[in-house]
């Protein structure tokens, strides 16, 4: 997951109405902008849809929205370079990636208070919760490894070699993790009784794999790709489907169960929707203008919403002399907010 931002196209706290490119219209399109400020670029997002809750890494902290008044709820500290949040709500507890830190922090979801740390590998990125186990998988960037540790006890059961980088992962909650290796183009499988990988399957044609969606009931795999793909894999047959296209730039993606919609949020300001119109053949079914660098996303499954975080930027400073690399755009202060696409 990269943490990048870029220029947002008003500061008003409702947003109108965004164009569609459309191929058989969803419906979707931009309904709201939820203006939150505060300091930190961003990463990945979750939402707690029983308890009406998004929570968004902002580099050293997480903020927490309720995403019914559209307001912030509350805020959890001393998460250095987080990357992602996974929730345990049978137990009240939740989780971070602390990718500077080489920590998992384990909080509480009522207070929001911290709880304990865990020791994770090296740059700890996606992190999830298994509630058939009982574990929490952290996937760890920097040393090609996830650490599986008990969520109700934070004792670390295992350390997982996943052979390459890996990217955002998803439990089917029947014995299988499924985490996406960017660097190999793959998707591993975790066995949670083993802790062990049991099979690998290459994605080809895709190329380097960011964002994953599980459909648990057919048994298929959305992986986005850095190649504007994004591409299906069937793991009952073990092997590559089918493909569609995806905007640039992607990072985050989603199933919703009950639309049958897989998502694709991209970094060219794009949120590609995608659907079966066959069986085993898919299609774009409507391609949504976000924002530019809008790149993770989370679905509420409640109400279908789908949450895109944002920012306003200055332009990129050129470089001082020839040959130095050209500097990064800075946010503009309290620019902040996430874009709401919805129905």
């Amino acid at each position: 997951m990269k943490t990048s931002l870029f220029k947002l196209l008003c500061f008003l706290t409702v947003l109108p109405l965004a164009s569609a490119t459309n191929a058989a219209d969803t419906g979707y399109r931009v309904i709201n902008k939820i203006k939150l400020g505060g300091e930190g670029g961003w990463d990945a997002l979750t939402v707690d849809s029983a308890a009406r809750r998004l929570y968004i890494s902002r580099g050293t902290h997480v903020m927490v929205v309720d995403i019914d008044s559209n307001t912030l709820a509350g805020d959890i500290p001393d998460t250095s370079g987080v990357h992602g949040i996974a929730l345990a709500p049978e137990l009240k507890r939740g989780f971070t990636s602390n990718g500077k830190a080489d920590t998992a922090t384990i909080f509480d979801l009522d207070t929001l208070k911290t709880l304990g740390q865990v020791k994770t590998g090296k740059n700890p990125d996606a992190i999830i919760y298994d509630p058939a186990s009982g574990l929490v998988f952290s996937f760890n960037g920097g040393s090609g490894d996830a650490t599986a540790f008990d969520a109700a006890t934070g004792t670390v059961a295992a350390t997982i070699a996943l052979g390459g980088k890996p990217e955002f992962a998803e439990t089917d909650e029947a014995g299988h993790i499924y985490v996406n290796i960017e660097n190999t183009s793959e998707v591993v499988e975790i066995a949670t009784a083993t802790l062990s990988v049991t099979r690998r399957f290459p994605l080809a044609p895709c190329e380097e794999p960011a964002g994953i969606a599980l459909d648990k009931k057919s048994r298929r795999i959305f992986s986005g790709c850095r190649n504007k793909m994004m591409s299906i894999l069937d793991t009952v047959g073990g092997r590559v489907i089918a493909t569609v296209p995806i905007g640039e730039g992607v990072d985050g993606g989603g199933f919703d169960p009950e639309q049958g919609f897989a998502f694709s949020s991209n970094g060219d300001g794009t949120l590609t929707i995608s659907s079966e119109t066959a069986p085993g053949k898919f299609e774009v079914a409507q391609t949504v203008n976000t924002q530019n660098r809008s790149r993770t996303m989370a679905i509420d499954l409640k109400t279908h919403n789908v949450y895109l975080p944002a920012a306003d930027f200055a332009p990129a400073q050129e470089p001082p002399q020839e040959g130095s690399k050209r500097q990064r755009p800075v946010m503009l202060k309290d620019s902040f907010a996430v874009i709401v696409v919805g129905r």
